[in-house]
């Protein structure tokens, strides 16, 4: 045992750790820490050991963050690549047309919320970019949300089931209507206003794309 305990002492000294001691000699941790409880030197490696531990954990994470950025950054250019191959099969359809240009002057342009969202107190224009959404994106019926935004004379069941109607949406993708205190001109905003949106940052990343390349088309 006491020629254990030398080499357990020289590898503390090489500034092992009690794992690193335990696994290579076979002694329990509970007998290192018995055998150098009362060693200041051994503290003092004890507290550089830990020092180093958090230093490496800190090095970690931070490769992790570039990592996860890089990987990230690769799978928001695969869709940018996507929409540029896309674009030429579906720049001249009408509604593709129509609505990338509904999104230009009334949609979200905050690419990083991941949000494409559209709002507008005209049924047609709610109608003509959930078609696009549906038939040009693809995206499936049941992703899609509505919110309203009504003011307190607006009958909420009866809005929800006129923009349902329109849209073909059901209620139970409506999300929690928003009211807003304040008068409007009688029948102006009889149906509030009625966002649609979807979840999708590769979507947007998309839509960022085709907008660029059909303004570059039309200048």
């Amino acid at each position: 045992m006491q020629h254990l305990k030398e080499k357990a002492v020289n590898l503390r000294k090489l500034k092992k750790s009690y794992n690193e001691i335990s696994i290579e000699l076979g002694i329990p941790k509970s007998t290192l820490s018995h055998w150098f409880r009362n060693e200041s030197w051994s503290t003092l490696i004890r507290e550089e050991i830990i020092l180093r531990s958090k230093e490496n954990m800190h090095d970690r994470i931070d490769q992790l963050a570039i990592i996860n950025k890089k990987r990230w950054e690769n799978w928001r250019e695969n869709y940018r690549r996507e929409a540029f191959t896309e674009y030429e099969k579906i720049k001249n359809n009408p509604l593709f047309v129509s609505g990338i240009n509904l999104y230009w002057g009334e949609g979200d342009s905050v690419l990083k919320n991941g949000v494409v969202r559209l709002a507008n107190r005209d049924y047609r224009m709610i109608i003509v970019f959930n078609n696009f959404l549906q038939n040009i994106c693809k995206v499936p019926n049941e992703k899609i949300l509505i919110w309203l935004l009504l003011y307190p004379d607006n009958n909420e069941i009866k809005c929800k089931n006129f923009w349902s109607s329109k849209t073909g949406i059901p209620n139970n993708q409506f999300r929690k209507t928003q009211v807003i205190n304040g008068k409007h001109p009688k029948n102006r905003l009889e149906n509030g206003i009625c966002t649609i949106y979807v979840s999708s940052r590769g979507l947007k990343e998309k839509i960022m794309v085709w907008t660029e390349l059909l303004y570059k088309d039309l200048k």
